[in-house]
């Protein structure tokens, strides 16, 4: 009797650690999902600035010359140019790393004409910090980033950059990145998120390579492009945000009438 009833209290014993332990470890889920949860809206709204763009409704293109070969340079020379052409610009960025006489450096096509070429060679700087990239848009508006040396030009290709280095590659984080590294500065970069959206992303804190990858990667981008830092520039006035001064290379820009 007494070997059954020791095996009777092991037996409940053991179910309730199990039951336990079941709920430990759904409150220690619920509570890491929560503490995520908030960081990442918190990480957002305070260190980043997002603005997406959907191919299929809204016209997105670059812009590095107008019609007399007059490179536009700032946002401003971009905004004035376009209220012109009684249209109205709702989003700009600088578009990409350039040479000192603010030449795009590296591949750039503007309406479906190469004016740069691919840049393949091996150097310092982080536009050479392999693998570097290339952000496209077909002539059917089909938004997609690859590495360089995936990069195959043709001519269903409407407007490219290439710049570097790639943030995500095919889901990871660049290999070189360290997560506490000290290397901090602004930021901006491109992605491509799940639906197909392009997604534009501006930090307003310093940000070292991995965190502002990394925020890609929440984002749910399989590859995302680093395209500046420091000098790096958006005029967003659906959230506020306007800067128009600048002096680069080429632009995005979203316009519509």
């Amino acid at each position: 009797m007494k070997l059954k009833a020791l095996c009777i209290f092991i037996y409940r014993l053991n179910t309730i650690l199990k039951r336990m332990k079941l709920k430990i470890i759904l409150f220690l889920f619920i509570m890491i999902g929560t503490v995520a949860l908030i960081g990442a809206v918190q990480y957002s709204g305070d260190t980043f600035l997002v603005y997406k763009v959907d191919l299929k409704k809204q016209n997105l293109e670059m812009f590095w010359k107008d019609a007399k070969g007059n490179r536009f340079g700032s946002i401003e020379k971009l905004r004035s140019w376009v209220e012109k052409k009684k249209l109205k610009l709702e989003f700009a960025m600088n578009a990409g790393m350039y040479k000192p006489d603010n030449s795009p450096q590296g591949l750039y096509i503007e309406n479906e004409k190469i004016l740069s070429p691919l840049d393949t060679a091996k150097a310092l700087g982080n536009f050479y910090l392999k693998p570097n990239g290339v952000f496209y848009i077909s002539t059917n508006k089909i938004a997609n980033i690859c590495t360089t040396e995936k990069f195959r030009s043709d001519s269903k290709i409407k407007y490219a950059t290439q710049s570097g280095p790639m943030l995500i590659i095919d889901g990871k984080i660049h290999p070189d990145f360290k997560e506490e590294s000290k290397n901090v500065n602004i930021r901006n970069g491109v992605g491509i998120l799940p639906e197909g959206k392009v997604v534009f992303v501006l930090s307003k804190k310093d940000v070292n390579f991995y965190d502002f990858a990394y925020y890609f990667k929440s984002l749910g981008c399989k590859n995302a492009l680093y395209l500046d830092g420091f000098v790096s520039r958006a005029y967003i006035p659906s959230e506020k945000w306007i800067q128009t001064d600048g002096n680069f290379g080429a632009l995005f820009a979203v316009t519509r009438k």
